[in-house]
């Protein structure tokens, strides 16, 4: 493994092997911070747009869409679309990468609904002058998500799964020619946590035990596919994580890193995994099925975060409802 040298904090080191990418919807600390890239959620949405700095935009979203005649939740569903798209805009204009915008989680079990409403952001997107090759359209990591994201592939609309707790959602992915794939490494390791009262440290956390073997399997097998190790707890994670293809990082822990002064060893490699003993898995939709009902974590997971994320979507609709009454 190679050492960089101490002179450079570990976020810089970080940098010269890994994309980084700020995972946040607060403008200020991307500027802070200079990553490549930038990804949002619904509950990162919800905080910034409560804020007074932001407050701004759902006006603006809801003044751009007075004149779509529509009314009820479609209307607070155009309004809640077109403040994704401003938000992605904004951050578009800090990083010089790629900004993820999220499809909303209710439809994670809907193909083709998922699929309409991706070509919608794309297209909101292209109109205000933006190439799709700039975004990434986040999808949950459903049977269902990821057939839309297949779907979404092929007509040149780039994707990212999301709550992705599993191999074999990752090998589904990469199957589908998806582009991205975001292992949410701290959801891991609270299930962990939680179901048996130990605590992980360093290359024993389940969170990085499942994002270093995505990888692995990737790249022993020459997947396109990229990887992306997200929902970090501790900068101890990032720290195994270090070589992967990008990593997405709370402002606090990028702080951390920025702040630390000591060698960064890589820790992910191609030329590592091509040596790792590595069994090809099957990616059908009995084979996904079967792993997911065996896989008592990620099945948990996945249907934590989608209600989680459903919940505040549904939260900011309410704040959007309030605002149009008002």
């Amino acid at each position: 493994m190679t050492f960089t040298p101490t002179t450079q904090n570990q976020l810089d080191q970080l940098k010269a092997v890994t994309t980084v990418v700020a995972d946040t919807g607060d403008f200020g600390s991307m500027k802070a911070f200079s990553p490549q890239d930038a990804t949002t959620n619904p509950s990162l949405i919800l905080k910034a747009v409560q804020m007074d700095a932001y407050a701004h935009l759902l006006e603006k979203a809801i003044a751009d869409t007075d004149a779509g005649g529509l009314h009820g939740q479609a209307r607070i569903s155009q309004v809640i679309d077109r403040l994704l798209v401003l938000f992605g805009l904004e951050i578009l204009k800090i990083v010089p990468g790629r900004v993820s915008t999220e499809i909303d989680a209710r439809l994670s079990f809907d193909t083709q609904q998922s699929i309409a409403k991706a070509e919608e952001i794309i297209a909101a997107y292209e109109a205000s002058g933006i190439e799709r090759e700039r975004i990434l359209i986040k999808i949950a990591s459903t049977w269902e998500g990821l057939s839309a994201a297949k779907v979404l592939e092929k007509k040149g609309i780039r994707c990212n799964l999301t709550l992705l707790f599993s191999l074999a959602q990752a090998v589904v992915a990469a199957e589908n020619g998806i582009q991205l794939v975001s292992p949410f490494v701290g959801r891991i390791l609270d299930w962990y946590k939680a179901h048996t009262g130990n605590d992980y440290t360093g290359a024993n956390d389940p969170g990085v035990q499942s994002v270093t073997q995505i990888y692995n399997y990737y790249k022993h097998f020459d997947y396109k596919t990229e990887v992306m190790g997200a929902s970090f707890r501790n900068i101890s994670e990032i720290q195994e994580l270090s070589g992967c293809d990008l990593l997405t990082i709370s402002p606090d822990l990028l702080e951390k890193l920025q702040n630390t002064i000591e060698p960064l060893e890589r820790r992910l490699s191609p030329e590592h995994a091509k040596r790792e003993p590595i069994q090809r898995l099957k990616s059908d939709e009995i084979a996904f099925r079967w792993q997911m009902n065996e896989d008592p974590m990620a099945t948990e997971k996945l249907a934590e975060g989608i209600r989680k994320f459903a919940a505040d979507t549904e939260q900011l609709a309410d704040l959007i409802e309030r605002e149009i009454l008002d």
